[in-house]
């Protein structure tokens, strides 16, 4: 038999992968209840009264099982059963969003108040997103949850993984870069600086759904460039990570840990000691 023609091949792939959710309705979904629960992420007039807000809730709920229907064979419940536990949850992923919210204003003293963090800080934005996120993903969704934080990596070079788990009045200050993987177990009242890295060491792949990333307990700070590997790492509470740390292994509550390095700053008047070679 004759191997398929390239436009067969293709069309054959067409064909097995027709029920995925399309990402510009996963996308435009996700977008459009932020509009909903802050009118700063609004491109438009915002909702004139609160029969609008009720009538956009409802048409979210719809647009959430048209997302969710070409995965029907594979979610754990229908989608309209899906998309209903989603909304309930909504109240209490609004409060969190604004303790995250009040936690960036208090920790960054260029922040001025809540309106410039949700107008301006891509920080915001992507706990945002990871938040609605981990909500379909503790759903048993597959795909959109993904899809939706690489979706704020995009659009921040802020990467979360919507299985992380993270607390109360979580800051992230610039955020570039961040990196928090599948996982990771933050606590409340963490600040995160860019460059970060909440990562894994080499694991089989045998082992996925295990403990691989590090566990960080409240009121920890973590630096610029630090990176912390591994599922039995814990940092304590109370304790700071200094800038470009390599950790891969348990802080007490309390700690201090940096990376100290040798900087030497001289004048260009002074004469340098320079080796000479004779060859």
């Amino acid at each position: 038999m004759s191997e398929p023609t390239f436009i067969a091949r293709l069309f054959q792939s067409h064909a097995s992968h027709g029920n995925l959710p399309q990402k510009p309705a996963v996308y435009r979904f996700a977008d459009r209840v932020l509009e909903v629960l802050f009118p700063h992420f609004a491109d438009e007039q915002t909702f004139p009264s609160e029969d609008a807000i009720s009538a956009q809730l409802f048409q979210l709920n719809k647009d959430l099982r048209k997302v969710l229907h070409p995965l029907k064979d594979e979610l754990p419940a229908p989608p309209a059963v899906l998309a209903d536990r989603f909304f309930e949850q909504l109240p209490a992923i609004y409060e969190t969003l604004c303790k995250d919210a009040q936690a960036i204003v208090i920790e960054d003293p260029a922040a001025s108040d809540e309106d410039e963090v949700m107008l301006t800080y891509p920080g915001f934005y992507a706990i945002c997103i990871f938040r609605l996120a981990h909500q379909l993903c503790g759903l048993g969704i597959p795909l959109v949850p993904r899809m939706l934080t690489e979706y704020a990596h995009q659009q921040t070079g802020i990467d979360i993984h919507p299985g992380a788990t993270i607390g109360q009045y979580f800051c992230i200050d610039h955020g570039t870069g961040i990196v928090i993987g599948q996982t990771t177990v933050i606590g409340n009242h963490v600040k995160l600086y860019q460059g970060v890295t909440l990562g894994a060491v080499s694991v089989e792949k045998g082992l996925a759904n295990t403990k691989r990333h590090p566990t960080i307990e409240d009121h920890v700070v973590i630096y610029a460039g630090a990176t912390i590997l591994g599922g039995n790492v814990v940092v304590g509470h109370h304790s700071i990570i200094g800038g470009n740390v390599w950790l891969t292994e348990t802080v007490q509550p309390y700690s201090k840990v940096y990376h100290k390095s040798q900087i030497k700053v001289s004048s260009s008047r002074q004469r340098e000691e320079y080796l000479e070679y004779y060859i």
